[in-house]
């Protein structure tokens, strides 16, 4: 699975999670950049990605994520 087929399935999800359909994701998208994106909903995603992708996370991944591009980077290593 390419990167942007795997940023495609992340907007889904995120507009899903978030429930605001104008979510826009790219590499360099970041937290600050969606109001929505908050911790709560942060733990929210994680579920939904692992869960999409058939994939879990390991706790010192999820701190080093800074962006959808290191969110997409992880995604591609284990799938």
């Amino acid at each position: 699975m390419d990167n942007n087929t795997i940023i495609a399935k992340l907007q889904e999800i995120f507009r899903d999670v978030l429930d605001n359909d104008d979510i826009i994701l790219d590499r360099n998208t970041s937290a600050a950049d969606i109001d929505e994106w908050d911790s709560l909903a942060n733990v929210q995603l994680i579920i939904e990605i692992e869960s999409e992708f058939g994939i879990r996370f390991t706790s010192a991944e999820i701190p080093s994520w800074q962006n959808i591009g290191d969110i997409t980077d992880c995604i591609a290593k284990k799938i």
